[in-house]
């Protein structure tokens, strides 16, 4: 059965899109998920049934990558192998997000040990960065300095990231070089272009950006943006990936390629510098973990503050009825939102680069302090943010376009990865080297008090500084149920990756819905400032009027997030599920 639909989802007061959302209430219960605002949705109704497999899976955004990475477990490489191949072919297939000139997060499980430990390739500010780099003459944050020049570059980490995971968590039964060799290959000889890809370079925001950088032709051949089913060739990409191949990460981080990379960064005004790229070093943490019900919650540590407010929300959620309540009713939003109102006022406070502040993880995740916060719930009444304030005294003592990819092994190994150049597109250049380059220092505060592009504020832990990382909301996440992997999921989408996070893992667990009902559900958010519920069209008006007779704020919104997420099911049959809020995602296994 198809469906199609046409829709143009608006910000403002929900109750004037009501007759939509009842409709769409209609299409979702068909199988339809939620798409952006004035997209086209032709969406399978069997959406709500995941992809099956008894021995591995790969779940990504971009179909030609997952099948890089699945052929690599065909070859006998284990998770991590897989995933890193996967991360090289979306710096190919998915530009606008895939990179080798971003950063990301990976969380690592091994089945052999029962480790678990977290890679951090976040980009960090070059050394000659200052808190007041991004203010205009005025003294306020100027957003075109944060997010459009080159003072928005960080230092790049994903190819670093990537070359550390392989040596330390590889099978070592496949070199560094088999594992970019399909990237360069696709990139050579080229790769099928998917409508979703050729809409995006085509997009009157990205052409003006990048049709007039000359590093870029390659993505317009002819001058033109290529369309749908197109076979686009990147001979300068394939090039540095044939480097990186050769001689590892230091063909990135040393020499022409990282040349070129200071070269397009001082042409527009940054200050990075070879030192800058030479010093760059990916690390190792130690994940962020909680409980909820029966199962271990592992997820990313900071700079990102991803997993510290999962676990705070699911904390703060846990003893809700939520059999009761039953998915996305108006009692189960209220007290999502309300939950997520004090975790986002939290993260304004108390997040940052750990590696510069301190920041109370153990006292954010703490039961007790979840106690206190679901205390503070009034199932009559949404409390206004401008009453919710990060309050110290409360704590126990305690001594922001992105792509997402999860992969699980015949062994068990699991590896959760969610990679960005912040922006669709990153900063809107690239390099001699091929490849675009990304804006995530507007993650950093530019003032303490001001908001980001995702309008989240932030304080004095995530001031800008020499060689910090910028604070991000990526939350590559696995689920453990007697120690063995559960639940694979994560997603892109700024300010909204955790509360997308959250409900991927209620709707799989206390919803009892399989991987494909769980992602496909209409979703919301709520991140305190700016204070409403942002929902996505398919929440019935019914359940619209009752949360604004709690006295929310409700706007129905673009569609947020694009899961990519793998369960287990108790009999060990594996079930992937890409999310159709973003077409052109596949769910490979064997």
């Amino acid at each position: 059965m198809k469906w199609t639909h046409f829709c143009s989802a608006t910000a403002g007061p929900a109750r004037a899109a009501g007759a939509r959302a009842v409709a769409l209430s209609l299409a979702l219960f068909l199988g339809i998920g939620a798409a952006p605002a004035g997209a086209q949705i032709a969406v399978d109704g069997q959406r709500f049934i995941p992809v099956a497999a008894e021995k591995h899976m790969v779940v990504a955004q971009e179909g030609q990558a997952a099948a890089v990475g699945r052929d690599i477990l065909r070859r006998g490489g284990n998770a991590v192998d897989a995933a890193v191949a996967t991360a090289f072919a979306l710096a190919v297939t998915l530009p606008r997000a895939g990179n080798l000139g971003g950063g990301g997060f990976m969380i690592v499980h091994s089945a052999d040990t029962g480790e678990t430990v977290a890679i951090d390739s976040r980009e960090t500010a070059p050394a000659a960065a200052d808190r007041d780099m991004f203010l205009g003459p005025d003294g306020e944050a100027d957003a075109d300095l944060s997010r459009r020049s080159g003072l928005a570059v960080g230092v790049p980490g994903s190819v670093a990231g990537l070359a550390l995971a392989h040596e330390r968590y590889g099978s070592g039964t496949l070199t560094f070089a088999d594992l970019v060799a399909p990237a360069v290959a696709l990139a050579r000889d080229g790769f099928e272009v998917t409508p979703d890809t050729a809409m995006a370079l085509a997009h009157p925001d990205t052409t003006v950006r990048l049709q007039t950088d000359p590093n870029m032709a390659a993505y317009y051949p002819g001058g033109a943006a290529p369309k749908g089913g197109d076979t686009l060739v990147l001979p300068a990409l394939a090039q540095t990936l044939q480097a990186i191949a050769d001689e590892g990460p230091s063909a990135f981080y040393e020499g022409p390629v990282a040349q070129g990379i200071v070269d397009a960064v001082t042409e527009r005004g940054g200050r990075m510098t070879l030192e800058d790229l030479a010093a760059y070093e990916a690390k190792v943490r130690e994940p962020v973990r909680g409980t909820f019900k029966e199962w271990e919650v592992v997820s990313m540590p900071p700079p990102s503050s991803g997993g510290v407010h999962l676990i705070q929300m699911l904390n703060t959620l846990e003893h809700q009825p939520f059999g009761t309540y039953g998915l996305n009713s108006a009692d189960m939003i209220h007290v999502m939102a309300e939950a997520a109102k004090y975790a986002y006022a939290d993260r304004a406070v108390y997040l940052g680069d750990p590696d510069f502040v301190d920041v109370p993880v153990k006292a954010l995740i703490s039961k007790d302090y979840a106690a206190t916060l679901e205390a503070k719930i009034d199932m009559d009444r949404a409390v206004p943010s401008s009453e919710i304030a990060a309050d110290p005294g409360t704590l126990p003592y305690e001594s922001n376009e992105t792509t997402h990819f999860s992969v699980l092994d015949g062994a068990g190994n699991a590896v959760s990865m969610t990679t960005t150049l912040n922006f669709s597109f990153g900063v809107g250049f690239g390099t001699a080297g091929g490849f675009l380059l990304n804006n995530e220092l507007d993650d950093f505060s530019a003032k303490p008090g001001a908001a980001n592009a995702y309008g989240l504020v932030g304080g004095e832990a995530n001031a800008v500084g020499p060689v910090k990382r910028p604070l991000s909301s990526m939350t590559p996440t696995i689920l453990l149920k007697d120690g063995k992997v559960s639940l694979v999921t994560g997603s892109p989408g700024g300010s909204r990756i955790i509360t997308t996070v959250l409900q991927v893992i209620l709707n799989a667990t206390v919803h009892e819905r399989n991987i494909a009902g769980a992602t496909n559900a209409p979703r919301i958010h709520h991140q305190w400032q700016p204070d409403y519920i942002r929902i996505e069209e398919g929440i019935s008006f019914d359940t619209i009027r009752l949360l604004e007779e709690k006295g929310h704020d409700v706007r129905i919104q673009d569609a947020m997030g694009a899961a990519q997420s793998i369960q287990v099911g108790y009999d060990g049959t594996l079930y992937g599920a890409t999310d159709p809020r973003r077409p052109g995602g596949a769910a490979l296994g064997d």
